[in-house]
């Protein structure tokens, strides 16, 4: 792989030991993936937030690299934390594991990188243009940067996205190579797809049969941005999907040829199939809607569903701070904690401790959390929409 005179003297340790382990890393990447270079990025998203996921190897790991003075060089955001880092106190986190993920944060800190912590990045400030090159490793943010934005990033592992972030760097192979952003199969959808749920299950079921191909879809005939983040979310969590087109919607879907590709059909039977799969639980103990984090528009739909009305189960509505902060100033979350429920930021219910909270059966409307929650969260799940849902807890 070429380097730069520059980057030679990285690898030779002349920019200090952090730089150069971390420099070491993505030279090796490039040349497991046989990349021909280093090409420049303009954000880094980095997962291994919460403490949940990393436990005390982790925090030392990133305490070892604040206190070597270990500084990001581009824009760059974290996953969710394992709870909401303003009111973890008022919703029940358990006060040991704050302690050890407010450790976390603060190492995140001094090295730079900006403490909002959530896996829509592009919602809350970081927002690539088409084709620009990042370096993101939050599945769901992957799969929305590469499909809707058309921005270029591979599914990039915790380590190798902070260290893109601090080499400002990430290796040139995989996403970011025109030729590898071809589908190789067609996915024909023959269902009605109305709630972003129906969207989650589209992509439950798909990725299951899929794993890591890229598809191109084809008879959806409209898709709101939201319900492109649950499809693409859903994708990536049942299989390792981190790229796909849609057929008059995403943004390099006209410039792709299809002919010839293997062809899946899926009908209202096979999101009938995934919607039974994905419950396994009746009776929820809370709702939590938000993964990936709620963008304001779906802030909105709730409040429509809960004003006015009483709930006899806690839900929480888990977004990005900036959404949370703008819902405050909108009078969205008043309406919200009226009805007894609560906007929580910077978290989510898969890396949260909910277990540990005294939750045994999650009702959600995604299909990433339905597919994810029994087994890193123990939980029984409660899959539908979010009319659906509602009606379960509404008094």
């Amino acid at each position: 792989m070429y380097l730069t005179q520059e980057q030679e003297k990285i690898l030779k340790g002349e920019y200090g030991e952090v730089l150069e382990k971390n420099f070491r890393l993505l030279v090796r990447l490039g040349e497991i993936y046989d990349a021909d270079k280093m090409i420049p990025i303009v954000s880094a998203q980095v997962a291994g937030v919460s403490f949940k996921s990393i436990g005390d190897p982790g925090l030392e790991f990133l305490e070892d690299y604040s206190s070597k003075g270990a500084k990001v060089k581009v824009l760059t955001y974290l996953n969710p934390a394992g709870m909401d880092l303003e009111s973890w106190k008022e919703l029940g986190f358990p006060e040991d594991f704050a302690h050890k993920q407010m450790k976390i944060i603060e190492s995140f800190k001094k090295m730079g990188i900006v403490i909002t912590a959530t896996c829509t990045p592009y919602l809350a400030g970081s927002l690539p243009r088409f084709r620009e090159h990042i370096a993101w490793s939050e599945s769901s943010a992957v799969s929305f940067a590469n499909s809707v934005i058309g921005a270029r990033t591979n599914r990039e592992g915790g380590p190798s996205a902070l260290a893109s972030a601090l080499c400002g760097v990430t290796p040139n192979y995989g996403f970011h190579l025109d030729e590898n952003r071809k589908p190789n199969v067609v996915i024909k959808v023959n269902a009605e797809l109305k709630w972003n749920s129906d969207f989650g299950a589209l992509g439950y079921c798909v990725g299951k049969q899929i794993k890591d191909k890229i598809p191109y879809f084809i008879g959806i005939k409209n898709a709101s941005t939201d319900q492109l983040k649950a499809l693409g979310a859903a994708m990536a969590a049942s299989g390792a999907v981190a790229l796909y087109h849609v057929e008059n919607i995403t943004p390099e879907a006209h410039l792709i040829d299809v002919k010839g590709l293997e062809k899946i059909d899926v009908s209202e039977k096979e999101i009938k199939e995934s919607y039974e799969k994905l419950n396994t639980g009746e009776e929820p103990d809370i709702l939590v809607f938000g993964c990936p984090h709620a963008s304001l528009h779906e802030i909105k739909e709730l409040v429509e569903k809960l004003a006015g009305k009483k709930l006899r189960k806690p839900l929480w509505i888990c977004t990005s701070r900036v959404m949370k902060d703008l819902a405050n100033r909108l009078g969205l979350t008043e309406i919200i904690e009226k009805a007894g429920g609560r906007i929580v930021a910077d978290t989510c219910m898969v890396v949260a401790p909910i277990e540990q909270m005294g939750y045994k059966t999650t009702a959600v409307n995604s299909g990433k959390a339905a597919n994810y929650l029994p087994g890193f969260c123990k939980q029984k799940v409660v899959f539908n929409n979010i009319e659906e849902l509602i009606k379960k807890v509404v008094k």
